[in-house]
């Protein structure tokens, strides 16, 4: 079969010729890949942050149908109370799993909570983890059943795909911001970096738990990704930090051309009630944290190599800022279902074929992207969904 590799780091992507995986593990999946989806993670690994065995295939943002099985699963789904958790069988609509093999030793693993089962820091025992894996840019890849997503009959592979990590990443900000914030109804979530793959995303979330929200970012198609997510106010942040604080209080409620604390140091300055970092850029973080309320929460979900926030902001403001990661199994699971029941929009350029590699690419790097980019890797089985379809 074709795949998409990383055969070096800091070299163009490669397509050879691999075999298809056989020699199934007892908790393994061979899926047949329908849509795989590129994620600024991809790049991370084209560039060796993460380190990892090469060659290695690309993305970690598949959907497809499961061709086998392994010996753990195939007993699960025949077993008179079957563990929904790896119950999966031949025929099925599946998101894949980024993790493989997690240890089932270390305390996120036993112990801790199941929305913490993704930090997983034991290893991956008897089988590669999330960034040694070969990924999705494929016509089968292998996965991992316990980190493996039913899709509802209302979900597309189409849609499915970003979900895997972008659609993940953001619905546990949001849910993380909403626990550690104490959001209710009607509070005032900003997201920064509010017109990407995540962002645009995170904005229906949110406004779906009943959330109101300021999008902000740094690009025309950012910007109107954002509008078109549903953002109750969008902001170009490169109109300036005091800028895009003062219009986050118009937005809020507070008389325009009211007086702005260009430090953000003093007490009940407004602001968001929690805001959510997506985006890299050097000065993003700062700009969470300004336009934050006193004792309000950022949660950064960006992966930039530092965060620079002054000090002022933690120290005499109070914001809290926490981190996340994806999602674990049972979240990942209670995502899509809630993405059936109210609508989700996934937005994705589609590109028809391995093939194509180089063109998304080159569309992702242009910043005119909106949302995410993919490829069909099986138009067959997209024709063949019934989603959207009626009998």
């Amino acid at each position: 079969m074709q795949a998409v590799q990383v055969v070096e780091y800091h070299k163009p992507y490669r397509i050879n010729t691999v075999p298809v995986p056989k020699d199934l593990g007892p908790y393994d999946l061979l899926v047949k890949i329908a849509v795989a989806s590129y994620c600024h993670t991809d790049g991370m690994v084209v560039d060796g942050v993460l380190g990892g065995k090469l060659p290695i295939t690309a993305s970690h943002e598949g959907a497809g149908t499961v061709v086998a099985v392994g010996s753990a699963v195939a007993a699960a789904a025949n077993a008179a109370t079957a563990d929904s958790n790896i119950c999966f069988r031949v025929g099925d609509r599946v998101m894949c799993g980024m993790f493989l093999g997690a240890c089932g030793r270390c305390v996120a693993c036993t112990t801790g909570p199941e929305c913490e089962r993704q930090y997983c820091t034991g290893g991956y025992e008897g089988s590669p983890g999330a960034f040694d894996a070969d990924g999705y840019f494929a016509a089968y890849a292998r996965t991992d059943a316990r980190w493996t997503t039913h899709l509802p009959d209302a979900v597309s592979f189409l849609a499915a795909a970003p979900l895997a990590c972008a659609g993940r990443t953001v619905w546990r900000a949001v849910q993380k911001a909403i626990l550690k914030a104490d959001l209710k109804p009607g509070a005032w979530l900003a997201i920064v970096g509010a017109g990407g793959g995540l962002g645009h995303l995170g904005i229906q979330f949110a406004r779906a738990a009943g959330l109101r929200v300021v999008g902000i970012d740094a690009r025309d198609a950012g910007l109107q990704a954002a509008r078109e997510a549903g953002a109750e106010a969008v902001l170009d942040a490169r109109t300036g930090q005091t800028a895009v604080v003062a219009a986050v209080r118009v937005a809020m409620g507070a008389p325009e051309g009211s007086a702005v604390n260009t430090t953000r140091i003093q007490t009940g300055d407004g602001g968001a009630d929690a805001t959510l970092l997506l985006s890299d850029a050097p000065t993003a973080a700062a700009l969470a944290c300004a336009v934050t309320r006193i004792h309000g929460t950022v949660v950064v979900a960006a992966q930039p190599d530092t965060l620079v926030i002054p000090f002022q902001e933690i120290v005499m403001r109070d914001v809290q800022i926490v981190g996340t990661l994806i999602t674990s199994p049972g979240e990942s699971q209670a995502m899509v279902d809630f993405i059936a029941k109210h609508g989700v929009h996934v937005q994705m350029k589609t590109f028809d074929g391995l093939d194509q590699i180089e063109a998304l690419l080159h569309h992702v790097h242009t910043g005119a992207i909106k949302g995410k980019a993919g490829i069909i890797v099986d138009a067959e089985q997209l024709k063949n969904e019934k989603v959207g379809k009626t009998d």
